[in-house]
């Protein structure tokens, strides 16, 4: 890797106190345009994710080896994100965020917000952007918005106030609070090797060194959120005691009865059903007013039987017509969710049933599956009545729709499931505020493991990569997690993009791309004062994040912006840290981000509610970190 102190760009004439280079940037060669066309594959690929990019990551590093005569990139620097510090880091962060999550810190902390703070709409937006942000600059905010959601629930519940307008705000509060520290995001560990990795005179972030900038955001962001932000977040999910009118079940679920001479009677539930082929799922059905749900599959269907179906009008006519079934007497008043919720006290065999929302996780392993690929009635005992996508309500054809990250179901089932749902790492349950089962015993001591994790690092006694790992093996051996939830609390999709990423960084400096692009954008915006210069820098990256995962924007920027410092004059770190905070800032899209995609469903959003809310708070901290890098550290 090429010594960016005496890079082209490097040399320097000064005239009126003005930095200018003295050198045109590198031609364009044949090796620059097969990165540049490796880069250029792969951002379509992250828009548009045919595959999850985290495969195309790896896709990345593996057209980086194979084409080593052009991209300058060895098997051994090919594969160097595997045993890169951030990556180790990353890992170990994972792991102790996780311990501390099973401990219950978040919960104990929401519970008491709840008590005291629940009878107030602008004491609890207070309490949650403070406990979201002050909470993500020490462990992975993924979890701590997981944990926020089903509080929100309680606290709207309390208040009469939208779950929407609390879910947007903690998610941007998680964001600006990862800027905390080194470890409050995977993006800081990595945006410091890369730095460090540069040259010699480069050296890696310390654990506080931007905390004060950090402060200074996460403060004026919670400003904002609260004066401004809070008139522009819309309520997009009403206070409702009925889920069936949140998710606009009125039209789709629907009581009919088994008539004598239906072809249903005989067959099992599961069996009538394959049998039509019409969009349909019996919820529950009623015999001698004992109701029954889940698990169906294999109970008999027997005349006079009531049904509940979920199903759209023309399918119903047809189910009518054909298969020998009569609207209920009471079919023309709507099912709701006092039909739905079972009480099981009469015979042993039915279970008390509810209805739930339930959310999937980012990182789950479901996304891309269908619940007919799942068996998802039979693998959970439980139906899905319809799916909030965003803004979008999902009724008709569920079995072939694929799962995304963010989705929220509409679910009835039984509330040893839901337990089942809140224990599970793909699923938050955001309607109840189901409490997964914590080992609260153990919270002060996994409370201890990530203070002394920080304190080293932060004392300069150990690397991160290092104290993390300590940090992991102490959360075994200590019982404040098992072995197995170890390896379940990574994000491998995190990891492998990591992994996959840091060679085009390499590849970047190895073939001058880098400083083919810093000396263009410097000729572009040459005479800019250096203030206006950096704030440019910081937009571009921004809607960068807000597009492509935020760790790909520091791996292509960061080379840029140290060679655009080093073009004209500036402080590199400076320029350096403006690329890592803007990567962290993805306010504009529900995709940028994933706890923006995590609270997209359960606050019913539309894509543009992000960019209304989310873009004066992007321009805003665009001024105050601008600003901020300057007064602490200075631009020239």
């Amino acid at each position: 890797m090429p010594d960016m102190g005496v890079s082209a760009l490097s040399v320097l004439a000064v005239s009126g106190g003005v930095a200018i280079p003295a050198v045109a940037p590198p031609p364009l060669s044949v090796d620059m345009l097969v990165v540049f066309g490796i880069i250029a594959l792969a951002l379509v690929l992250f828009v548009w994710e045919p595959v999850p990019i985290d495969v195309t990551a790896i896709g990345v590093m593996v057209a980086l080896i194979v084409l080593e005569p052009w991209t300058g990139v060895d098997l051994a620097q090919g594969l160097s994100g595997f045993s890169s510090s951030a990556t180790i880091a990353v890992l170990g962060m994972f792991v102790l965020s996780e311990g501390i999550r099973r401990t219950g810190l978040i919960s104990v902390i929401g519970r008491e917000i709840a008590d005291r703070y629940g009878n107030s709409s602008f004491k609890q937006l207070v309490a949650v952007l403070g406990l979201s942000g002050g909470t993500a600059g020490f462990i992975n905010n993924t979890p701590v918005v997981a944990v926020m959601i089903p509080m929100v629930s309680e606290l709207s519940d309390r208040t009469g106030v939208s779950p929407s307008k609390l879910l947007m705000p903690i998610s941007f509060a998680a964001m600006m609070g990862g800027m905390l520290t080194l470890v409050g995001t995977s993006t800081n560990l990595l945006a410091s090797d890369i730095y460090d990795s540069m040259g010699a005179e480069y050296e890696a972030f310390s654990m506080f060194e931007f905390t004060t900038l950090g402060v200074i955001v996460l403060i004026v962001g919670c400003v904002y959120l609260l004066t401004v932000g809070v008139r522009l977040t819309p309520e997009r999910v009403l206070v409702s005691e009925e889920l069936t009118e949140d998710f606009e079940m009125a039209e789709y679920l629907t009581e009919v009865v088994v008539e004598e001479d239906s072809q249903f009677i005989g067959q099992t539930v599961d069996e009538c059903l394959r049998a039509v082929d019409v969009d349909a799922d019996i919820v529950q059905f009623i015999r001698n007013k004992q109701a029954f749900t889940e698990p169906l599959a294999h109970k008999e269907i027997r005349s006079g039987d009531v049904l509940v179906l979920r199903t759209d009008r023309e399918s119903l006519v047809s189910l009518i017509e054909t298969q020998g079934l009569g609207l209920a007497p009471d079919a023309d008043v709507a099912v709701d969710d006092e039909t739905l919720a079972v009480e099981g006290e009469e015979r042993e065999e039915v279970e008390s049933q509810q209805l739930a929302e339930v959310v999937i996780t980012p990182d789950s392993s479901l996304i891309g599956e269908t619940f007919e690929t799942l068996n998802f009635r039979q693998r959970y005992n439980a139906t899905v009545l319809a799916i909030r996508r965003g803004g979008q309500m999902i009724h008709a054809r569920m079995d072939e729709r694929h799962l995304r990250g963010g989705d929220t179901l509409l679910v009835q089932a039984s509330a040893d499931t839901f337990q089942q749902f809140a224990n599970d790492r793909n699923f938050v349950v955001a309607g109840e505020f189901y409490v997964p089962e914590y080992r609260r015993s153990k919270l002060p001591i996994a409370l201890g493991i990530v203070a002394l994790v920080v304190g080293l690092a932060g004392a300069g006694l150990a690397p991160i990569a290092v104290s993390a790992l300590g940090g992991v093996v102490a959360m075994v051996a200590t019982g404040c997690l098992r072995p197995s939830e170890m390896y379940d609390a990574v994000d491998w999709n995190v990891i492998f993009l990591l992994a996959g990423l840091i060679p085009l960084g390499i590849a970047m400096e190895a073939t001058g791309g880098a400083a083919f692009l810093a000396g263009h954008v410097v000729g572009i915006a040459g005479g800019l004062d250096l203030l206006l210069l950096l704030g440019v820098l910081y937009l571009l990256t921004a809607v960068l994040t807000n597009v492509v995962s935020n760790n790909a924007s520091v791996v292509l920027m960061i080379p840029v912006a140290v060679d655009i410092a080093v073009a004209v004059g500036a402080n590199p770190f400076a320029f350096a840290l403006a690329v890592t905070f803007a990567a962290s800032t993805a306010f504009m899209t529900p995709v940028g981000y994933q706890t923006n995609l995590m609270v997209y469903g359960p606050g019913g959003y539309r894509f543009t509610d992000f960019m209304r809310v989310g873009g004066p708070l992007q321009l805003l901290l665009t001024v105050v970190t601008v600003l901020g890098i300057n007064a602490i550290w200075g631009v020239a």
